[in-house]
Formats: C-alpha cells, sequence, structure tokens
C-alpha cells in the first residue's frame, strides 16, 4: 500500500474509497503471462498497483511491475478501462479506476520482489492457475489483440466487474 493510501486511510478507516489503479498482462518472449500470487489473499493475479499522486498511468504501471516483480517492462498500449469493486480481507473497500496495460518483458527476472506478493511466475495462456473474474477478463481481452482498448458499454453490466453495490 502506498503511503498516500495509508494516510488516506488513517482518515476515513475502512470506508469505500475511489482510487485509480492500473494493471499489466505482462508477456515474455515465449508468449507467458505474468502473475503474481498475492499475500493477503493467496490468489493468482495480475500485477496491479494505485496511482500515486501526479504520475501518469504508464509510468504507475512500470513502477509497480518493477516493485512487486523485479523486472523492467515495456508498455506497449492501454488494453482496457473499467471500474471494479474490492473489499480487501481487512475490511477495507475500495472501487477502483483500473487501467490495463499490454507490457512487454525487457529485462530480469521475475521474482517475488516485495511484501505483497507469496510468488511470482510465467504461465502459458492455456495452463493458468484459477484467477478471480476480473483478472481473467483482463487478459483474455488483452489477448484478444484488438486495435482499440475494452471498457463497458454505456448503461451495460459485465460479470466480471462485480458489483458495485455489494461493497
Amino acid at each position: 500500500m502506498s503511503e498516500y493510501l495509508r494516510n488516506l486511510r488513517k482518515h476515513v478507516g475502512h470506508d469505500l474509497l475511489l482510487v485509480p489503479g492500473v494493471s499489466a498482462v505482462v508477456l515474455n518472449d515465449s508468449g507467458q503471462l505474468l502473475l503474481g500470487r498475492r499475500s493477503d489473499t493467496g490468489s493468482w493475479s495480475l500485477p496491479a498497483g494505485m496511482i500515486d499522486p501526479g504520475e501518469q498511468p504508464a509510468d504507475a504501471i512500470v513502477r509497480e511491475v518493477r516493485e512487486e516483480a523485479g523486472i523492467e517492462i515495456a508498455v506497449e498500449r492501454i488494453a482496457g478501462v473499467a471500474m471494479h469493486p474490492v473489499q480487501y480481507p481487512n475490511g477495507d473497500r475500495c472501487d477502483y479506476l483500473n487501467v490495463w496495460f499490454r507490457c512487454r518483458h525487457v529485462s530480469g527476472q521475475a521474482r517475488v520482489n516485495d511484501e505483497e506478493s507469496l510468488d511470482m511466475r510465467w504461465f502459458a495462456p492455456h495452463a493458468l492457475p484459477p484467477v478471480e473474474a476480473f483478472a481473467r477478463h483482463r487478459i483474455e481481452q488483452t489477448l484478444r489483440d484488438e486495435p482499440a482498448a475494452w471498457f463497458a458499454a454505456v448503461g451495460s453490466a459485465h460479470p466480471a466487474l462485480g458489483d458495485p453495490n455489494a461493497i
């Protein structure tokens, strides 16, 4: 958790926060995807994090992947954008505006590089471990390699995005 968010949580407790976030579908030269096993839930997920004040989304995802996996990436394109509600095991509630990117591994060996992850591994797209619906959605949309970024159509709901009324 960033220092900014830690300070904000001191004031609002577990109440709902709207948070700008980024995530990455990182592919290596073999076409494998990078996933990290989260330390808070034990589930596999995409590298992700919060955009710091004054930071551009592409810079944020490069920083987040470096912090979490210890590798360097190149951002190729925006793959999608969506709102996604999350309630953490400690009771914190967030509604993330998530911008996800298609990225390419440039250098370094993927490893656990911070306290947010238990494991970091590359997986073939056809042999992914179980991931939550929103992670699977981001992966599927990114691998379609459409020229335009994915977004939820006006007035529509998508089951992978979760129920914002549930948080």
